[in-house]
């Protein structure tokens, strides 16, 4: 996953509305009024924070991030709290404060958690990590669960490593680095520890456009090329419901270690492009084409057909990231439609110039091209439809 640094740029009244909307999804699963939180957010201005910034807010906690206010400077709720700083080492404005809670949501590099920590051991109540499903070793199977083995670290010293190593590795250092970030907060607070390992995270806001591409790529019409089987599993969250169900958590005192993905139950990658369509109302045709052909195109899953990996090799098991604790904690999701539109209204709000440029997904000219080759194989005659 990549660090986000720019979000959103929605005007006040859509924040407004989707601030309402998610409030009402939420209430269905969490009615009652919660006890005022101190809480503390590492970040808050990114992907998922203003989400959480937001959600708190209207659940009568009190709010205070910390940044660099370098990423929409001024547009938190006037209700926020901002302190100025940086996670390396510049650190001085948590000093001398006190919050029921910490949630730790950039950190990627242990000795972030460990000088975060340091300052705030004592003064915070708990400390909530935001990992990843990347921290697993092994994802080759289906059902892998928070007790699975995690990636290991096996460089020299976890402690000197760099977001730009961590960049130079091609992020190969992601996963075993988070793990040892997890364990660095355990360390400092023990059993006051909530980990929650995502899965791909979706919805407005999204720079990666590692979701981004499908509504915008279905909303244009056409011939569609499609991946793989059209029941090959998927899985991802929207933002906003993982970060009030972060919130949700923190409320309830939660700690322990939770797989955070969705949906409820198992999504094929043909439910999902079938229902994005019907929620844009679209006359996208799809054209389903086997792994064997795209990776013989050398069509990358995940990168050049976002949220898809075929359910085999050493990634196959991916899409089947076992949630039954979160499930059981209360985790929801709202509508795929609502993800899709969304997302798409977002994304045609950014300037043109960035529209001209998605950060995943083929080119109109690539998939025109791999489509051509596929149909000139006479392999798609035989593909049965979705």
């Amino acid at each position: 996953m990549m660090t986000r640094r720019e979000f959103v740029k929605i005007t006040a009244g859509a924040a407004a509305t989707a601030a309402a909307a998610s409030t009402a999804f939420a209430a269905e699963n969490n009615a009652s009024t919660p006890k005022p939180l101190r809480i503390l957010i590492l970040g808050g201005t990114g992907f998922t924070g203003p989400f959480q910034v937001r959600y708190a807010l209207s659940r009568g906690h009190k709010v205070t991030v910390f940044n660099r206010g370098k990423t929409h400077p001024g547009e938190l709720p006037t209700e926020v709290e901002q302190l100025l700083g940086d996670r390396n080492g510049q650190l001085d404005a948590l000093k001398g404060r006190q919050w029921d809670v910490v949630i730790d949501n950039p950190a990627t590099l242990p000795v972030w958690v460990r000088d975060a920590a340091q300052i705030l051991q004592g003064n915070v109540g708990r400390y909530v990590f935001i990992s990843t499903i990347s921290v697993y070793a092994d994802t080759s199977k289906p059902g892998v669960d928070e007790t699975a083995p995690l990636a290991q670290y096996t460089g020299p010293d976890a402690m000197k490593e760099t977001m730009e190593a961590v960049r130079a590795s091609g992020f190969a250092l992601y996963g075993p680095l988070k793990a040892r970030s997890e364990q660095e907060a355990e360390k400092w607070f023990p059993k006051e520890t909530l980990v929650i390992r995502p899965g791909l995270i979706v919805g407005p806001g999204d720079e990666s456009d590692r979701f981004t591409y499908w509504p915008v790529r279905i909303d244009r019409g056409g011939e569609v090329l499609a991946p793989g089987e059209p029941g090959d599993p998927v899985q991802f969250i929207d933002a906003r419901d993982l970060a009030e169900w972060t919130i949700r958590m923190v409320e309830a005192g939660a700690t322990g270690i939770y797989n955070a993905t969705g949906p409820a139950t198992t999504l094929g990658v043909g439910d999902l492009l079938g229902g994005i369509k019907t929620a844009l109302g679209s006359a996208a045709d799809f054209t389903w084409v086997n792994t064997d052909f795209l990776e013989k195109e050398k069509v990358a899953p995940w990168s050049d057909m976002p949220v898809w990996v075929p359910p085999r090799g050493e990634e196959g098991g991916i899409g089947r990231i076992s949630t039954k604790k979160a499930l059981e904690k209360g985790i929801a999701f709202r509508p795929l439609a609502d993800t899709a539109r969304d997302t798409l209204a977002w994304f045609k709000a950014q300037p043109p110039e960035r529209q001209a440029k998605p950060r995943a997904g083929l080119t109109p000219a690539r998939e025109a091209e791999v489509l051509a080759a596929w149909h000139q194989s006479g392999k798609a005659a035989q593909k049965p439809p979705a």
